[in-house]
């Protein structure tokens, strides 16, 4: 962010694996909008994460769904676990593969039943209908490795995992917990949306727009997500500039002027959200804490998408964990985030699905 030399992150970080955009807004820490190296201002504190990390955008989605279901999470995970087979060299990989499908078509056959009972009773029948799919696509992509059309594992793979995905939303009844009366008022996402961001990219030959499609968290992060799609349908980040991408984060939403973030037009002051923290097996977030020694609750409109696996970000040891509020993934494109650069414009971005979910729009009642 350009903001007299400051670097104002607010706490509305989406944090993505490998290049996968988070988005997020943060405190003032003090930040130079240019400093190169970057300044090392983030205390030297990490959480040792056991097990290995989940660096898809896709799984971080469906394992942050507020369900408690184990019988799709045993035909989810061996599906996912094809992503590592296919790294094994020659045909191994393929042997790896069949058994993963195997190991899935049994888990889909002996847990059917309670994936049924898991689902919310009006998507009993929509559940049914994508458990049917999963099933003949498990078939069909025995086939595949059977042919030993190693090609076409990895698209049938992503096929079966988003029916595996909507089958999970389908178990969400309703919102999972009470927000908090002081923010209750705010706007907010009661649920996920999906956005498309395009950028207009300056000065690579081989990439002169991009779009990135973004599935923003509401189940994790309502206040946060909802304050951002809000400022979406007001248009606010069309034509503003990339303000940093340093191989650490890249990051938008200083607007010109004096004003360090978003002006309520209804009150004429800076509309700012609280840092908003899901903890691990929580069932809502934590309001207005942090660790550091700055106002927690200070974020606006400036976000940032961060480039996963840098290195201040390593998987396993992420000190970036529990200090900045993770509202969403980037699904599609996410692996040209490192290409972009300061003064890069974002064109537009515009809600593609779930706008139904954002409760107490400001963007209808002041332009």
């Amino acid at each position: 962010m350009q903001k007299k030399n400051l670097f104002k992150w607010k706490e509305c970080a989406i944090s993505v694996a490998l290049s996968v955009g988070l988005i997020t807004g943060a405190p003032t820490l003090g930040w130079s909008a240019h400093a190169s190296p970057l300044q090392p201002v983030i205390p030297d504190v990490s959480v040792l994460i056991s097990g290995p990390p989940v660096k898809d955008p896709g799984a971080l989605l469906r394992y942050a769904l507020p369900i408690d279901n184990k019988a799709i999470r045993e035909v989810q995970k061996p599906l996912e676990d094809i992503t590592d087979s296919l790294k094994v060299a020659g045909v191994r990989a393929l042997d790896s593969v069949e058994r993963n499908v195997r190991q899935a078509s049994r888990a889909l056959s002996n847990g059917r039943n309670l994936i049924l009972q898991g689902l919310a009773e009006s998507k009993r029948a929509n559940g049914e209908e994508l458990l049917d799919k999963l099933a003949v696509g498990l078939e069909e992509l025995q086939r595949v490795v059977e042919d030993k059309n190693r090609d076409a594992v990895a698209p049938k793979q992503k096929e079966l995992l988003q029916y595996v995905g909507t089958v999970e939303e389908d178990m969400v009844d309703g919102f999972p917990f009470e927000i908090p009366e002081e923010f209750s008022n705010m706007p907010l996402l009661k649920g996920r949306a999906t956005v498309d961001m395009k950028v207009k990219i300056k000065d690579n030959p081989n990439l002169e727009d991009c779009v990135f499609r973004i599935v923003l968290d509401g189940y994790n992060a309502p206040v946060t997500a909802g304050n951002f799609i809000d400022l979406v349908e007001r248009k606010f980040y069309d034509g503003m500039e990339i303000q940093r991408a340093d191989g650490f984060v890249v990051q938008t939403g200083d607007p010109e002027g004096p004003a360090e973030g978003f002006i309520d037009p209804g009150t004429g002051k800076t509309r700012t959200v609280p840092l908003e923290i899901m903890v691990d097996g929580d069932k809502a977030p934590v309001y207005g804490e942090t660790l550091e020694e700055f106002d927690a609750n200070s974020a606006s409109s400036q976000v940032f998408w961060l480039l996963k696996e840098s290195e201040l970000t390593p998987s396993n040891a992420n000190i970036l964990d529990g200090r900045y509020a993770v509202f969403g993934y980037v699904t599609e494109n996410e692996d040209y985030l490192a290409d972009l650069k300061v003064g890069d414009v974002i064109e537009s971005i515009q809600v593609v699905s779930g706008l139904e979910n954002l409760v107490n729009p400001s963007y209808k009642i002041v332009g």
